[in-house]
């Protein structure tokens, strides 16, 4: 039997682009060199984007990943600050990053700090408190903080968003993605068997961040800082259990900060669906016991 190889599509690096990333185009049409261009586009349109935004920080063990949702409350003044920026002038978006110390020398008791695991996020709703306000905020995609453009009343300053590079295993990842999804819909139909708090709702985290990945996201910015939705799958696993322990938390806080390091959308899948079938074996043996007491 002959294989016949396509020829390469003769179109520029930006049309190559454009239907590379709308899942149009089959990595076999794309010769190596055409890809290496797409990458350098790509590299290049990101780095042309930036935002000046609003940046609250948080400690290590506080990682914000696209798709999850968060709760915070607001209280003190430059956050509240911060906060009527964010709603009225910044379309609803500010970053959620940590705030890394660094001792610069063994000498020294000085730190600096580094800006790490940067994610953009769109408030979703806002309640107001007798002191301060419950904010609940959605992570978007990553973004890198540049520098830091003013301190006080609260920080902002210059993001970039960062994506995964692309590649050219389009149909393993769109097989993987469509694997991670069944494995996640599994998981939610166990998780809302277990007997948990009354007010506690049939669609968990873990459904409610796989509904948002899946949808266009219509958000005022520049498209560079909206991942493609396969990026967005990928990190829609890193979610609490229903009624999760403090050691599985413990555990899920590394996984979402290994998840923001990837570059590569098939290995982040891939990952998610080590971390998802270890979670269906924990829900499972929960029910288990939930069923002999």
């Amino acid at each position: 039997m002959i294989t016949v190889v396509p020829k390469p599509l003769a179109l520029n690096p930006f049309q190559l682009f454009r239907l590379y990333t709308s899942n149009c185009l089959s990595p076999s049409l794309i010769s190596p060199v055409r890809v290496n261009l797409i990458q350098k586009r790509r590299r290049f349109r990101i780095q042309a984007s930036s935002l000046v935004l609003p940046l609250l920080p948080f400690p290590i063990d506080q990682v914000l990943v696209p798709s999850e949702v968060k709760t915070l409350h607001l209280y003190e003044a430059r956050y509240l600050a911060l906060l009527e920026e964010s709603l009225f002038v910044k379309k609803k978006l500010f970053v959620h990053f940590v705030l890394d110390p660094i001792i610069v020398s063994d000498t020294s008791a000085e730190a600096s700090f580094a800006a790490r695991y940067g994610c953009l996020v769109k408030i979703d709703k806002v309640e107001q408190l007798e002191v301060g306000a419950l904010v609940l905020i959605r992570g978007v995609g990553r973004v890198k903080v540049l520098k830091f453009k003013q301190e006080k009343p609260y920080l902002t300053g210059v993001v970039t968003p960062l994506q995964d590079n692309v590649s050219l295993e389009m149909i393993e990842t769109n097989s993987k993605v469509l694997e991670l999804k069944e494995a996640l819909h599994n998981l939610n139909r166990l998780e809302i068997k277990l007997k948990v708090p009354q007010e506690a709702l049939l669609q968990t985290q873990t459904a409610n961040s796989l509904i948002w990945a899946e949808k266009a996201l219509d958000l005022e910015c520049d498209d560079a800082f909206i991942p493609p939705v396969a990026e967005r799958v990928s990190f829609s696993a890193l979610q609490a259990l229903s009624g999760g322990t403090k050691s599985e938390w413990l555990k899920l806080q590394k996984e979402k900060v290994r998840a923001m390091d990837i570059k590569d959308t098939l290995e982040r899948l891939n990952k998610s669906m080590e971390l998802v079938g270890n979670n269906i074996s924990i829900v499972a043996a929960k029910l288990a016991i939930q069923s002999v007491l």
